[in-house]
């Protein structure tokens, strides 16, 4: 069995573009020298390694090989890009996940100063769950990614998020300096389920209030509709005032509950050295 890096590469593209045209595009290569990459790939490991009805999705043997084929690509992308750092400029092309209010309510300083700082590394960000953010930089689908409350060790603290109530701005007491969490017992309360819920639960412990969420929701763009239409309340990260308009607001609570967030990239294997860098530069001043 001989399995090629343009092989992996094909059928990574395939999937993180979403077909086969795309991928070409992303490649820079014909269509055909995708579908003939991937066929070889197939040829070569004796199994089919993608669902070629509608989008294209792995087989079950294609889900295995899926995470190492990511390694193997993002290795050979790292050694070019060392090699082009012998001269001591940063280059190439890094993916970084994000929750949804990290992207709104972070990244567009951080994206401002790296710009300026190394305008020959592109940067790619892709936004999800505090979970699946955390999956992507496992699974080699990113290179970095702003982790919530990860384990201590690598990657450099960016930002410490306290939680807030999120109230209309008509709430009775949207204009309080401070609220306590049980002062929201008589709302219904929306549990947002993104990611938060740990912290969520660790204000209602200390305010020694009852946990009895009305709905649970993980879509952070279908918590402030339901807020805004009056629904419920919801607790949230401060960084979640990016994302609002004039109709909501953010009270601070008494209860101090926050959450850590860690630029990094994937823990127990070299990184991509532009994300280094990038990482490197966003330590706070002394």
């Amino acid at each position: 069995m001989t399995v090629h890096l343009a092989q992996l590469r094909a059928f990574v593209a395939v999937l993180d573009e979403g077909g086969f045209g795309a991928a070409a595009d992303a490649l820079g290569v014909s269509q055909s020298a995708v579908s003939h990459a991937v066929a070889a790939l197939e040829r070569a490991l004796k199994a089919p390694v993608l669902l070629r009805q509608g989008r294209p999705r792995p087989t079950a043997f294609g889900e295995r090989i899926l995470a190492h084929a990511r390694a193997a690509v993002a290795a050979a992308v790292a050694i070019d890009d060392l090699v082009a750092l012998r001269d001591g400029v940063p280059r190439g092309a890094v993916r970084l996940g994000a929750p949804p209010s990290v992207c709104q309510g972070l990244l567009p300083g951080l994206l401002n100063r790296w710009k300026a700082d190394f305008p020959e590394v592109e940067i790619t960000v892709f936004e999800g769950e505090d979970d699946e953010v955390a999956g992507w930089l496992a699974g080699s689908a990113v290179e970095l990614a702003v982790l919530v409350d990860p384990p201590p060790g690598t990657g450099v603290v960016v930002g410490v998020d306290a939680f807030h109530a999120l109230l209309r701005r008509d709430h009775p007491l949207a204009g309080e300096a401070s609220i306590s969490v049980t002062d929201l017992e008589d709302d219904p309360f929306l549990l947002s389920r993104g990611g938060c819920e740990s912290h969520v639960r660790e204000v209602f412990r200390q305010g020694r209030a009852p946990f009895a969420p009305a709905h649970r929701i993980r879509e952070m763009g279908t918590l402030l509709a339901m807020v805004r239409s009056g629904v419920g309340v919801t607790l949230v990260p401060g960084l979640t005032a990016a994302m609002l308009d004039e109709r909501l607001v953010l009270v601070p609570l008494d209860q101090r509950v926050t959450r850590r967030l860690v630029l990094s990239g994937p823990f127990g294997r070299p990184w991509h050295p532009a994300a280094e860098a990038l990482v490197a530069a966003s330590h706070p001043p002394a």
